[in-house]
């Protein structure tokens, strides 16, 4: 369960590049080209030399010291939005620090000019020259986490100073020089709960990182070793450079330009409309980069079972039964009676693979099993947060305990309906509940958990998260599996929906 379910009163009421300049031009043969009148070729390179000016113009403004020598030019700050539209901060000059703080999730600041790192102050360095008409001196400071708006959690946090400061004055000279901008965030807070881990961190770095096509250095807050190994495959996608650990590296880094602080759009979404322009990206390129990030690891995994003898699990064929992932919790918000829901999966005609992660399940296998699923069944909780594994078109079958189903919906349905599953939810009764034995039946606990969640985040937390289990009414969980089976049966031959 997330940590934030004690704020769902407030949530419910919000709801082609190239380097080569060439490739933009018409394709032009040697004899065509001299046929042309000179009228007609005066234009072409009137047009041709404005368009290059405006794009060096551009270039400079954002990234003034970013290499043109690369192979392509430097990504905007997404200074706007999908409909053209400026955002905070969209009208920065050279040479300057701006934040915004428009948002109730997140802070980001945005430092054009050379940046130089200084950990031991926890500071960032904008260097601006001495005949600079940028004031002097402006500091702004900010905890680059993705929960503003919890001030407990926030509290946590290492704040980072930013400075704008004259260039004379500055901190030591660069030890290490980069020619790609920064994007700096903290891996503290909730990082652990591996929901928190992806609606928080992994997203937002997406989000963020995502129009520099991977021409760009990650620095990291309260940086963890295995943080950096669980997500390497992902973070590879991201950067093609090592990412830095802001406060164990004493050395000063140096480069042409840093985001600081994560944007977020809403729990594990994309919003279209708020990426950069011409982008339409949506947390289906987000999935398409997973399968980028997991296929190496997993293609060694299948061959490290070769070797081993070790029968892989059976790959999607036509004719094959549908494969059915449950994934099992330890703990609160198990399935008492799990054992006879497989035994009812299977037949009904799935092929049943029990998944129980624990917090060293290597995530390329939980990916792999997900991945090659049809169906998942599981009961609302952190876990499900691999629902992002799954293809579009797979079910998603989310079992909702009393007293959650708020954030069942707001945190893994929503975004799974986004995703492209058909998702099929399942809210139990009071006698399919372990509480059902500790309580009488006329109980607020059992007939009114809204009531009960309104006495405050410590309450639902206790009765509701770690004080409950679930024992399914197999007759009438059995109508969900029948569904989700001929469903897929329908779609394998005529996509025909039925939910």
């Amino acid at each position: 369960m997330v940590n934030h379910h004690h704020n769902h009163h407030h949530h419910h009421h919000r709801k082609q590049d190239s380097g080569d300049l060439s490739s933009l031009l018409p394709i032009v043969s040697a004899a065509d080209y001299c046929s042309y009148r000179k009228p007609t070729l005066l234009r072409f390179l009137v047009l041709f030399a404005v368009f290059s000016l405006s794009f060096l113009f551009v270039a400079l403004c954002l990234f003034p010291s970013y290499s043109f020598l690369s192979d392509e030019p430097p990504p905007p700050l997404a200074l706007h939005n999908h409909q053209g539209q400026d955002l905070p901060c969209s009208s920065m000059r050279n040479a300057s620090l701006c934040c915004d703080r428009s948002a109730r999730r997140t802070d980001v600041c945005f430092m054009r000019g050379p940046v130089r790192t200084h950990s031991p102050s926890n500071s960032l360095l904008l260097l601006i020259s001495t005949n600079s008409s940028s004031p002097s001196p402006q500091e702004e400071r900010i905890r680059p986490y993705t929960r503003k708006w919890e001030r407990s959690t926030m509290s946590t946090i290492d704040e980072l100073r930013l400075l704008l400061t004259n260039e004379t004055t500055a901190a030591a000279p660069c030890d290490v020089t980069h020619d790609v901008p920064a994007v700096v965030f903290s891996t503290g807070g909730y990082t652990g709960n591996v929901y928190h881990e992806f609606n928080d961190g992994i997203v937002p770095l997406y989000i963020t990182s995502h129009a520099f096509r991977r021409k760009v250095v990650f620095v990291i807050l309260e940086y963890h070793d295995w943080w950096i190994s669980k997500y390497e495959g992902i973070l590879s996608q991201l950067s093609d450079r090592p990412p830095i650990d802001f406060a164990n590296d004493k050395r000063t880094h140096c480069f042409p330009g840093a985001v600081v602080g994560l944007r977020i759009h809403d729990e594990l979404a994309i919003d279209a409309s708020r990426m950069p322009p011409n982008s339409n990206t949506t947390i289906r390129d987000f999935r398409r980069m997973l399968d980028e990030a997991y296929k190496p690891r997993i293609q060694d995994i299948v061959a490290e079972e070769r070797k081993t003898g070790v029968d892989s699990p059976p790959q999607m064929a036509a004719g094959r039964p549908y494969k059915l992932v449950v994934v099992s919790r330890n703990g609160s918000r198990g399935i008492e009676n799990e054992g006879a829901l497989v035994r009812l999966a299977e037949g009904v005609g799935f092929a049943v693979e029990v998944l129980r992660p624990e917090k060293t399940t290597e995530l390329a296998k939980i990916y792999r099993a997900l991945n090659s699923s049809d169906a998942m069944v599981g009961v609302h909780g952190a876990a499900m947060t691999h629902l992002l594994f799954m293809r579009p078109g797979a079910v998603f079958v989310q079992v909702v305990p009393l007293g959650t189903e708020w954030a069942a919906e707001s945190y893994y349905g929503g975004p799974a309906v986004k995703l492209g599953l058909e998702y099929v939810r399942y809210e139990i009764l009071p006698r399919e509940s372990s509480l059902y034995r500790e309580y009488p039946e006329d109980d607020p606990v059992l007939r009114d958990p809204e009531s009960v969640n309104a006495k405050g985040w410590e309450v639902t937390k206790r009765v509701y998260l770690d004080g409950q289990n679930v024992s399914l009414d197999l007759e009438r969980f059995r109508k969900r599996l029948v569904r989700a089976h001929e469903y897929l049966v329908s779609k394998r031959w005529n996509s025909r929906k039925i939910f």
